[in-house]
């Protein structure tokens, strides 16, 4: 688990399960107005990922890729929403402010795959996950937050992540 500089981190996930496991350490630490971008081409674990956040979160709902529907979201026991945004299928900003990001955020915890495609409608902080497929089973994950709230977000999930390897 090399670290590029003190606010990355780089993470191997040798499986699905492992990439999920990742997932649930995140989901347990987001709130609303959480802003998380999962970057990456096809294949390379946004979904899965995203399941796990939303299990750690404590969705009542199984996460599925919103690529045709665009946007899904996610019911707690308490009433509460989480919102997964695939804009793969958005050409601009405008497009995703048409679909009322702003309320997204401000009632819930919001994941954005694809993001660079609507970074300008985006707020200024965020935790930025790049992923890439190395291998039918392993993903790299390199998560670079933006702002306090994730560089503190990052910190713990690195020490929770590193005491489970000891």
């Amino acid at each position: 688990m090399p670290i590029l500089d003190p606010n990355s981190f780089e993470f191997i996930s040798r499986s699905a399960d492992q990439t999920r496991r990742i997932g649930i350490r995140l989901g347990s630490m987001i709130q609303p107005h959480d802003v998380i971008c999962l970057s990456g081409e096809l294949g390379a674990g946004k979904t899965t990922l995203t399941q796990g956040i939303a299990n750690g979160w404590g969705s009542l709902d199984r996460a599925t890729s919103p690529t045709f529907v665009l946007v899904k979201n996610y019911r707690r026991a308490d009433g509460s929403e989480m919102y997964h945004l695939d804009a793969y299928r958005l050409q601009s900003a405008l497009e995703a402010e048409d679909l009322d990001i702003d309320r997204m955020i401000n009632f819930g915890p919001f994941i954005v795959e694809w993001p660079e495609r609507i970074l300008a409608a985006l707020p200024d902080t965020y935790l930025w996950i790049n992923m890439t497929w190395m291998d039918d089973e392993q993903r790299g994950l390199t998560m670079k937050p933006k702002g306090n709230r994730y560089k503190k977000m990052l910190e713990k999930l690195k020490k929770e992540m590193i005491k489970s390897f000891i």
